[in-house]
């Protein structure tokens, strides 16, 4: 006999979760250290802290995917050993992951069902169907059953990820990120329906995030991680955005302005006429699309993640052959080739830098010098290399942008995905001979400090006349940055405005395809 599906209709409060002391090492790095956090029952609890501090392991610990140093997990007072997501589950908690773990080719229904832990050799879907449907009659989401994964959209996947969970009768949900591929509608919506779940006492949640308003607008409490050690713990109520970056850094957090300058002359650096290319399963990813970037001007791309955004990046790097269309620089056809690239000093910082802008199994120092390489210091003759210099240049710019390796040699895929960020960030930023720079999502996984030196130095480029073609998830980011914002919903551009005269309302819904 298969599981019937759950209701959300509880007549017990979730259970009181407590983490005591937890330490977590790996080797000799204490990734956690002797940190602890309660989620009381019924609320929403939001874990904050930069990238690196810690959260990560902390609820990897907690869903029994990392094993402990020291510390304990109790539910309702009771000492509980969770060695794996089973165990977790077994306790009422799931998780919610950054990235989708739904199978494209299978409907919801089909989905929804694999989740469960039984191990039922014959599925009556009959009674499932019904089941499901009275499960989704009342849920906070609505997604069809029938509709396979590989058609929903990214906010509608998100949703569904979250009914896995209360498929599963978790009680308590731990959400890592999962606003990061909506449109801030979406985000509010899907947050705030959580939300009443909460106050009617049928969850509690653990929201892992790394927006204030979020923090602000949807939870109770807040938990703050630095360098792994607990910094700092309190009621929202009681708490400003100041204190809780307080608590992340360490110190008052001090944000350099960096004015933008108006250019005496401005011309196109970056054409790109009837421009088109495929996704790599050969569907149409975006186009055609004509798009100008102008010398001294920030053009910003906003969207929510899959819309083709990645694919353009990709094609304007010269990553992606295009199917249609054509590039100019400078007015010049463009290519993309190495040669074309350094004769007009076009700089690029794909998404999934690890994948798009690095040879993960050479060194740090190695990666960094992929730009320059072949030319003096780091060259001799156009021949032969110059180790030292490249590991002094690399030296350098590994104190410049914070990048923690323990040293030059290290391969570059032994660091933290921030970490490769900034490395690679140091390689295309470091340049005095850029002309266009093309970053998609440039400060994804960094800390506010990191951001900080980020967003100076692409606007200090673009006051020194650099066309800048921004691509970000981040409207916030965008906004602050951008001369004239962009959207771009199902590989087509929808809506298009200076910064000044932009209506955020009117975006959030050209994002959602309103």
């Amino acid at each position: 006999m298969t599981t019937m599906a759950p209701t959300l209709l509880h007549l017990e409060s979730p259970p009181e979760l407590k983490v005591i002391n937890m330490t977590k090492q790996f080797g000799s790095l204490v990734a956690l250290n002797d940190v602890t956090l309660t989620l009381r029952p019924g609320t929403f609890h939001g874990l904050l802290g930069e990238n690196g501090a810690g959260k990560s392991t902390l609820v990897k610990c907690i869903m029994g995917f990392y094993s402990p140093t020291a510390g304990q997990i109790l539910i309702n007072d009771e000492l509980h050993a969770i060695k794996s997501p089973k165990d977790a589950h077994g306790c009422g908690i799931g998780m919610v992951y950054q990235h989708f773990t739904s199978v494209p080719a299978m409907t919801v229904a089909e989905n929804l069902v694999l989740s469960r832990y039984d191990s039922a050799q014959v599925i009556n879907w009959t009674k499932e169907y019904a089941a499901l449907r009275t499960f989704m009659e009342r849920s906070p989401f609505q997604v069809d059953l029938d509709m396979p994964i590989g058609q929903l959209a990214a906010g509608q996947k998100q949703k569904l990820e979250i009914l896995k969970q209360l498929y599963l009768q978790s009680r308590i949900l731990i959400l890592d990120e999962p606003t990061s591929v909506l449109t801030p509608d979406e985000a509010d919506e899907v947050l705030g329906l959580l939300r009443k779940e909460v106050v009617a006492g049928n969850l509690s949640v653990l929201l892992i995030t790394h927006k204030f308003r979020e923090v602000l607008a949807f939870t109770d409490e807040v938990t703050v991680l630095r360098k792994g050690n607990l910094a700092g713990n309190g009621l929202v109520s009681d708490l400003t955005v100041a204190d809780m970056a307080r608590m992340m850094l360490g110190a008052e957090r001090t944000t350099k302005a960096v004015d933008k300058t108006k250019a005496e002359s401005s011309h196109p650096v970056l054409q790109a006429k009837g421009l088109g290319a495929l996704k790599d399963n050969g569907l149409p990813a975006f186009g055609p699309l004509d798009l100008t970037v102008n010398s001294g001007e920030i053009v910003g791309i906003a969207g929510v993640s899959g819309n083709g955004q990645r694919e353009l990046v990709e094609s304007l790097a010269g990553q992606r052959t295009p199917t249609e269309g054509q590039v100019q620089i400078n007015g010049e056809l463009y290519g993309a080739t190495r040669a074309e690239m350094v004769r007009h000093g076009v700089y690029a910082l794909p998404e999934e830098p690890l994948r798009n802008a690095c040879v993960p199994t050479m060194s740090v120092a190695e990666n960094m010098a992929l730009r320059t390489f072949d030319r003096p210091p780091q060259a001799r003759w156009s021949l032969w290399l110059m180790l030292g210099a490249i590991r002094d240049a690399a030296q350098g710019l590994i104190k410049a942008f914070s990048v923690k390796t323990p040293s030059p040699e290290t391969p570059i895929q032994n660091l933290s995905g921030g970490n490769v960020q900034r490395a690679v960030l140091a390689r295309e930023l470091s340049s005095n001979d850029i002309n266009l720079l093309m970053a998609a999502n440039p400060c994804f996984g960094l800390d506010f400090l990191a951001v900080d030196q980020i967003h100076n130095a692409i606007v200090e480029a673009r006051n020194r006349g650099v066309a800048v073609l921004l691509v970000s998830e981040d409207l916030d980011e965008l906004l602050a940055l951008s001369d004239r914002i962009i959207v771009i919903s199902e590989g087509h551009f929808v809506y298009e405005s200076t910064v000044d005269e932009a209506n955020v309302t009117d975006i959030g819904h050209k994002m959602a395809g309103h």
